[in-house]
């Protein structure tokens, strides 16, 4: 394609070709000079320049203007274009049928991949997710056998640089889990509430390094309970619930000493989060969040977790105090329940298997909603993966959707790193 240079004479003085390598004569390139009129100046001169390959194309037509060419078009001298593409044939055997009578036709919005775009309702995004940590006192990494790419991070130094390469990819909440020595467990767990405790030390160290990450810890006394509980378990096997709201408190309270920015009640006893919040109020930490776990039930999805923190029950199960999973309305007397006691956060667990229940705290309070994708449907997709019978990323990627669309605004959930690494690679 030709270039033209328009300029008004007299403005060339001075210029030497040879240091112009636009105007340096060429034996490939001819220059012709030509005088054209402007028709708001018919008096001004213009030096037009032109280009051409051709050497003997001296009178080739220079470029027409906007009103040239509407004149041209109305004319009916109209620009050729590309041809109108053939329609596609249908393969041979093909019946020939009317076509329906639809109005509406909802596959006009999904015939490319623009236009589905374009009308995606539901997006993921690295910022809706929260990243499980389990972490543990020794220093190496320990691999979580029931859960494939897990570990026990020392918190020293695995959990540290497990984090900077969430924060690479946009993960910048984390929730942690404590794996606690055997020796430091307890019927009452004290343990929950040592200022110089695992977890507390570890906030700390996460706040010296990484200021603006945001830290969700879990309350509850199973993880430092000799009896592998939620709560205090009475001779009779009862689990008592005033008495442990009264220790969950101060575990809440140490956290948030510590630099706690979200305290994550998962016990499931009932009256806790009102407890916590005026524990937090008096001690000065209302700036703190509550992210209750309103709706958990009791379910089988929980074994890999239970060995990632040898936290399984010594005895019975925790179907006094954890939801039935054949209960539906109950999950909106939690919800109210804590609503009216302050939390900030309304958490279902666990998540695939429970749409229905995070469509409905959705449509039902106005509060943001959280969705753990628990250790069992992460261990299903790995395998199911390994065993070459889904395409984990594919399967991954889709489960999350699901429970955004659902409802839930953030994501708790193991595939936290792989997913934003996944979506990173989208955006580029």
């Amino acid at each position: 394609m030709a270039s033209t240079i328009v300029k008004p004479q007299g403005s060339f003085s001075g210029i030497d070709c040879q240091q112009h390598v636009a105007l340096k004569p060429s034996p490939i390139a001819k220059f012709s000079f030509l005088q054209a009129a402007s028709r708001r100046q018919p008096s001004r001169r213009f030096l037009v320049i032109r280009a051409s390959e051709n050497h003997n194309d001296f009178t080739k037509k220079l470029g027409m203007t906007d009103a040239e060419c509407e004149a041209a078009v109305v004319a009916g001298n109209v620009p050729e274009a590309p041809p109108v593409p053939p329609k596609p044939a249908a393969p041979a055997g093909t019946p020939v049928v009317p076509l329906l009578p639809l109005s509406r036709r909802p596959r006009r919005n999904r015939r490319s991949p623009a236009l589905r775009s374009a009308f995606q309702e539901t997006s993921l995004s690295p910022a809706n997710f929260v990243y499980p940590l389990f972490i543990h006192e020794g220093v190496e990494d320990t691999p979580i056998g029931a859960m494939p790419g897990c570990y026990r991070l020392g918190w020293r130094h695995g959990l540290v640089e497990e984090v900077a390469k969430a924060r690479d990819v946009g993960v910048n909440s984390i929730v942690l889990f404590p794996k606690v020595p055997d020796a430091l467990k307890s019927p009452t767990g004290d343990e929950a509430y040592n200022d110089n405790g695992l977890v507390p030390r570890t906030i700390r160290l996460l706040k010296d390094k990484y200021p603006d990450l945001v830290i969700y810890t879990d309350v509850a006394l199973d993880p430092y309970s000799s009896d592998g509980h939620d709560g205090i378990v009475r001779e009779d096997g009862v689990i008592m619930n005033d008495e442990t709201v009264h220790q969950l408190c101060k575990q809440a309270v140490s956290q948030a000493r510590a630099g706690a920015d979200v305290v994550s009640p998962s016990d499931m006893m009932d009256g806790r989060v009102g407890a916590i919040r005026a524990a937090l109020d008096a001690e000065g930490f209302h700036h703190v969040s509550i992210m209750s776990y309103t709706a958990k039930y009791a379910s089988s999805f929980y074994g890999p977790f239970r060995e990632a923190l040898d936290s399984n029950p010594r005895f019975g199960d925790k179907k006094t105090y954890q939801m039935n999973p054949a209960n539906y309305r109950e999950a909106l007397i939690e919800t109210r329940e804590d609503e009216s006691e302050g939390a900030d956060i309304l958490l279902v667990k666990p998540g695939l298997p429970y749409l229905d229940i995070i469509r409905l705290l959705r449509d039902n309070s106005p509060l943001p909603i959280a969705a753990y994708q628990v250790s069992g449907e992460y261990s299903m997709i790995k395998a199911g993966g390994v065993l070459k019978m889904i395409d984990e990323e594919k399967v991954m990627m889709e489960s999350l959707m699901c429970l955004r669309r659902a409802g839930a605004d953030i994501i708790l959930t193991y595939f936290a790193l792989q997913a934003a690494r996944c979506l990173c690679a989208e955006k580029r």
